[in-house]
């Protein structure tokens, strides 16, 4: 299993995930991350209606849940995962 398996694998079924990893997971998918205002960051892959909204998680670097299951949720309904 490669490296990108298995951050694609943790995407997917991990409970905690780092914003490192899930930068690096929506990266492979083909999103770049553009850098907002304060904490904002948004993930394009050029199509608007797939655009992913977050705040970086402060001060810990690990992922609430919610953001988590928003995340996998919409890129579960784009057929991404």
């Amino acid at each position: 299993m490669t490296k990108t398996d298995k951050l694609l694998a943790k995407l997917k079924s991990s409970k905690t995930l780092t914003w490192n990893e899930l930068a690096g997971a929506l990266k492979v998918l083909g999103y770049q991350q553009v850098e907002g205002d304060g904490s904002r960051v948004k993930f394009d892959n050029g199509i608007p209606k797939e655009l992913i909204n977050l705040h970086k998680p402060h001060p810990k670097n690990e992922l609430k849940a919610y953001a988590l299951r928003q995340v996998r949720d919409k890129l579960t309904e784009w057929g991404k995962l």
